[in-house]
């Protein structure tokens, strides 16, 4: 039997990015960015993929990538702030391991993304109303993930060591084989 995966999932500037890199180290599992891997496959970054080919293709290549993933293989997977608006995603990573979902309030997201400017999402508009109206969209596909951790005022090696808990407990867990 394969080791679980530990999935990541949340809002922009939530952490996950650095929650995984952090995870990565302390379990020894290799770190999977599902935003890396898309870039490498299209040979482009997600910004010129969502300019030229529109959010739709890219959402495509996303789930592809979900649902290779899906498999048990003992790794960190890191996803975009979007994966949740296919729920077929969320039924495919956690069929893989533990999905955790990371929150956080909308001054904490805009603080932590502030000069980032590689964010497609945030492009030509007010970022707060855009974090806002975007995070008002996805919040009932956020809260359908059972295990939640808010990352405000948390160190990302105490939110690494709350989810290696949660982790322990989820492979502790008798699978249900028919």
């Amino acid at each position: 039997m394969k080791q679980e995966n530990i999935v990541l999932v949340g809002f922009m500037g939530t952490g996950k990015t650095s929650v995984a890199n952090q995870l990565a180290r302390q379990c020894a599992m290799p770190l999977l960015d599902m935003d890396t891997m898309i870039e490498q496959r299209a040979g482009k970054p997600i910004t010129r993929i969502f300019a030229e080919e529109g959010e739709p293709a890219f959402r495509k290549i996303e789930h592809a990538l979900a649902d290779e993933l899906a498999t048990p293989s003992g790794s960190i997977i890191s996803t975009g702030g979007g994966i949740v608006l296919n729920p077929e995603n969320i039924r495919l990573l956690s069929e893989g391991g533990l999905v955790v979902c990371l929150q956080a309030s909308i001054d904490e997201i805009l603080r932590r993304v502030q000069h980032d400017t590689t964010r497609p999402l945030l492009q030509g508009m007010d970022r707060r109303a855009k974090v806002a109206a975007l995070l008002t969209a996805r919040t009932p596909l956020y809260q359908a993930i059972p295990y939640q951790i808010h990352t405000d005022g948390r160190t990302i090696a105490d939110i690494a060591d709350e989810i290696i808990a949660a982790y322990q407990h989820h492979q502790a867990l008798p699978t249900n084989s028919n």
